[in-house]
């Protein structure tokens, strides 16, 4: 079951983007630009501290390579990318950055530690407070990305809602392998791919997130059967 911190969150994300759609074309487009730059600083940061919390740097480096691999395999970011232009089409938005909005703002709200964590933490029957100090979060964020980016970000609530909810759900069933350690691994995965995401927002190169997100499964697997 989709625990009450992924409710709260999900509702967050879609009040916070709506007041970010209406101050959208209120905005001068250099105070748009400069916190686009921001908000890729932030996620740069986050993703180094989230990295660091890997105990084995064999277990990062393969789960990366290997999710990478599936996911080019599975074509997720062609996928999605699909799913976005259909939202867009649906809706009828003109805004040229709702799928970078979409994809982006969904890496950075479900990446996060807070976002695994807090999952785990509710799904192994704890409190979700982690999950709704994270909406709070989300909520302010969501605001500063749909201003920089438009509509797109109000959509990203739908993925967050299943993300979530599945890591949730995932959680609860696998009481027995979610140790601290393989926590950690996965948190350290996570983060890499938020340094790739702000490597992505500030322009630098673009990076292909979502075919790595596979390597988050990879480092459940690894951390649980060599760190025992």
């Amino acid at each position: 079951m989709i625990g009450i911190g992924t409710i709260v969150n999900f509702f967050a994300v879609i009040f916070g983007s709506t007041i970010g759609v209406i101050i959208h074309s209120k905005l001068p487009e250099r105070i748009i630009k400069t916190t686009f730059q921001g908000i890729g600083l932030f996620t740069l940061f986050i993703g180094v501290q989230m990295a660091l919390k890997t105990s084995n740097l064999l277990i990062l480096v393969f789960s990366i390579i290997l999710g990478s691999i599936t996911g080019e395999l599975l074509k997720i970011e062609e996928k999605v990318e699909k799913l976005s232009e259909f939202l867009k089409k649906k809706v009828k938005s003109k805004n040229d950055k709702f799928t970078e909005g979409f994809i982006s703002s969904f890496l950075l709200f479900c990446m996060g530690s807070m976002s695994i964590l807090g999952c785990i933490q509710e799904g192994l029957g704890g409190s979700p407070d982690l999950l709704l100090a994270k909406s709070a979060l989300d909520g302010f964020s969501s605001i500063a990305l749909a201003s920089s980016m438009g509509i797109g970000v109000l959509f990203s609530a739908i993925p967050l809602l299943i993300y979530q909810g599945g890591l949730t759900i995932f959680a609860s069933y696998l009481k027995h392998i979610l140790s601290p350690q393989v926590t950690n691994e996965l948190t350290a995965v996570g983060g890499l791919l938020l340094l790739g995401l702000g490597i992505d927002l500030l322009e630098i190169k673009k990076i292909k997130i979502l075919n790595m997100l596979p390597a988050l499964i990879y480092s459940v697997i690894f951390a649980y059967i060599f760190l025992k």
